[in-house]
């Protein structure tokens, strides 16, 4: 009998130590900052949701400044209006700092999106201290638990690999929000989505978004055969700069459609006006012959001949071969990168690559952006707690995301991680009345309505 007590007194200051290391692992873990990856326009919406609520963070941008993708095409305007592209809070901010907002009904281009709103946000007191640019994250884990360790796996902290300066520096966190959306990572020119050697040794002659032809990459398209490949926004931009070249550039549209007329969008049916605008100047463009449009065309193989670039595949079912071209810019969309997240338990959709739980929702076989539903930190959680991919990323490969609709994913990951479960789960969101997605659904969703 007296052994059997001496056993239970023995359980219970086990468990007593046990309940007493966990609470003291969980107040270590509450003092560590939550992380944050990526500066863009999501990236910073967190910053000020986290200033708001009280939390410490640090913001990694790989970049030498904030908004560094959106740099790359600072040229182009957005056909969404500065009232879609301001994050609610951050506005706040700004404004209690003496901040002057756009007008609300003026598109801007990429340039003013981050000289106008990224760059005053990020030089916020509140924020400036805590971001670290030149600084990209190179692999994510769990202090001392690989992958496959399931023990105290929940109270274990983030540990962050960064690289700054060529120095790997370590990063202890209590969540991640991975906001790095998708536009380093380029699809390539091949149909079926695959890399080839031969399109990689052309680099030289491929530009991968839209460049900016009207300014400093001008004199490589002037005199030259371009083969533009991709049906959609950003294809449209890139061939309405081109053609402004006149007769000095020679304009070959590549698309995979089964016919012009699925790219032209909702034109005057869109209530997007400006987007609506593109579709109706291609169209034009294309009626009085100034494109070359070769459709469906699914390339299959690229080479290098003494009389230019050669694009070879299948053309309306038969063998094709588009000869001479001299330089091809391609806007075939994105795909986000996990390479730094093998460490990490996610739960990614086999066939969008975007947040698992997200992909019935933005599926682009069946919605169009204005048709996806409200979503926030529940349809976000990843199998590893406290880790969250948002923005352009969560999406993974398909088109449809809006700026908006990844502030609101911040509004309520936030929210959630600073304790507030009802406000996170009051998920809302504005989006204006696109148009283009009731009409023919299923042809208009494979191009991106959320782009410049």
């Amino acid at each position: 009998m007296m052994d059997n007590k001496l056993e239970i007194l023995n359980q219970q200051k086990c468990c007593g130590a046990k309940t007493e290391e966990t609470t003291s692992l969980k107040n270590d873990l509450n003092e560590l900052p939550i992380a944050v990856i990526g500066a863009g326009p999501v990236g910073l919406a967190a910053a000020a949701h986290l200033v708001e609520r009280g939390q410490k963070f640090v913001i990694l941008e790989a970049g030498s400044q904030v908004g560094s993708n959106i740099n790359e095409w600072s040229h182009v305007r957005l056909f969404s209006t500065w009232q879609y592209n301001i994050d609610k809070v951050a506005r706040e901010l700004l404004i209690k700092n003496g901040w002057k907002a756009p007008s609300a009904e003026v598109l801007p281009t990429g340039k003013e999106l981050v000289e106008l709103y990224l760059e005053p946000l990020a030089n916020l007191p509140e924020i400036k201290e805590h971001l670290e640019l030149n600084s990209k994250v190179v692999s994510i884990s769990k202090k001392g638990l690989d992958k496959m360790k399931d023990v105290g796996r929940d109270q274990t902290s983030f540990v962050l690999y960064v690289e700054q300066q060529g120095i790997t520096k370590r990063i202890e966190a209590k969540a991640v929000i991975d906001a790095t959306g998708t536009w380093s990572q380029p699809n390539p020119v091949n149909a079926d989505n695959i890399w080839t050697s031969e399109e990689r040794n052309l680099h030289d002659h491929i530009f991968y978004g839209i460049p900016n032809i009207q300014g400093c990459q001008r004199e490589r398209y002037i005199g030259k055969r371009v083969a533009v490949v991709g049906g959609g926004h950003s294809a449209i931009n890139t061939i309405l700069e081109l053609s402004q070249l006149g007769k000095d550039v020679e304009i070959f549209w590549v698309m995979r459609k089964k016919k012009v007329e699925d790219a032209y969008g909702g034109e005057e049916k869109d209530a997007l006006e400006a987007r609506g605008a593109l579709g109706r100047r291609i169209h034009q463009l294309v009626d009085a012959g100034q494109v070359q449009v070769i459709t469906p065309f699914n390339i299959h193989q690229l080479s290098k001949s003494n009389d230019g670039i050669e694009l070879r595949g299948e053309y309306k079912g038969s063998d094709y071969k588009l000869s001479g071209i001299d330089e091809i810019i391609t806007n075939t969309g994105s795909r986000p990168d996990f390479s730094y997240l093998r460490e990490i338990r996610l739960s990614v959709d086999a066939g969008t690559e975007s947040v698992e739980a997200l992909s019935p929702l933005i599926d682009p076989n069946l919605h169009s952006c204005g048709t996806v539903r409200p979503h926030g930190e529940e349809i976000l959680r990843q199998p590893e707690k406290n880790f969250y991919i948002v923005g352009m990323k969560s999406y993974g490969r398909a088109p449809t995301f809006l700026m908006a609709t990844g502030y609101e994913q911040i509004r309520s990951v936030v929210a959630y991680l600073a304790g507030d479960i009802e406000a996170s789960k009051k998920v809302e969101l504005e989006l204006p009345e696109t148009g283009v997605c009731s009409i023919t659904l299923v042809t208009q969703s494979s191009s991106s309505c959320c782009g410049g």
